[in-house]
């Protein structure tokens, strides 16, 4: 017998991520958005005239309103989505009171589509069935692919966001607080961000880090060629 205990290889051969508790969706989005975003909003908005002073103001005001309201949209957004998985619950939970035989008899059929014998998978269905809530937690895995204790926190998304964003919105805009701040330094700023953030979420994912750093920069150059060139062809002069 192996040193190790075979009926347990996540203690000794593999571990995968907790990709239940939300934040690392809403880490990599809001950074995304905040960079993405801002540094096309600061694009614009020099393109157009503004001088350096507006350009910071628009975008520490672009920082603020976007965070809180990637926060909020997130809260609500993993909410519902939870919400949504609790009435999933009710809904077979009430189904299996109606019709224990038709559920027992759907899983039985589930399992022998895997491939197990029919006799085995109906003695397998009843054990399955003798708890009311494994049962259900069963159906919802093979009807959904959810599981009723498998969701994510709102606050979790919500904070990590919130964070996220303002982190990456802070980036483009760091050369207009400090002082030298031009759109050149502005772009270097974001760009650079944006490598990082590609790069960082490639590495959680178990991908290559210098294609998301790439993929990451072109999108965020295709906003920023949209907005640079919507703000040039206004030119608009803030005195």
């Amino acid at each position: 017998m192996s040193e190790y205990n075979i009926a347990k290889p996540h203690d000794y051969d593999h571990r995968h991520a907790d990709v239940s508790a939300g934040w690392l969706r809403a880490s990599v989005f809001g950074a995304m958005d905040g960079l993405v975003s801002n540094l096309g909003l600061i694009a614009g908005i020099a393109a157009a005239g503004a001088a350096p002073g507006i350009v910071a103001i628009t975008g520490i005001s672009g920082l603020i309103a976007g965070a809180i309201s990637m926060a909020l949209g997130e809260y609500t957004s993993v909410r519902t989505a939870n919400e949504q998985l609790d009435a999933e619950v009710r809904i077979e939970r009430e189904a299996h009171l109606r019709n224990p035989e038709g559920e027992m008899a759907e899983l039985t059929a589930l399992l022998e589509n895997l491939g197990v014998e029919p006799r085995i998978a109906e003695t397998a269905a009843e054990q399955v069935h003798a708890n009311a809530d494994q049962a259900v937690r069963v159906h919802l895995l093979s009807e959904l692919g959810v599981s009723p204790e498998e969701r994510p926190s709102p606050w979790v998304a919500a904070f990590s966001s919130l964070a996220a964003f303002g982190i990456g919105a802070l980036i483009p805009i760091l050369p207009f607080i400090f002082g030298f701040g031009t759109l050149g330094f502005g772009l270097a700023f974001g760009a650079a961000g944006l490598l990082i953030a590609g790069g960082l979420a490639a590495r959680f994912t178990k991908r290559n880090w210098l294609m998301g750093a790439a993929r990451q920069l072109l999108f965020g150059g295709i906003a920023v060629a949209a907005t640079y060139t919507i703000g040039s062809l206004l030119g608009v002069s803030v005195a």
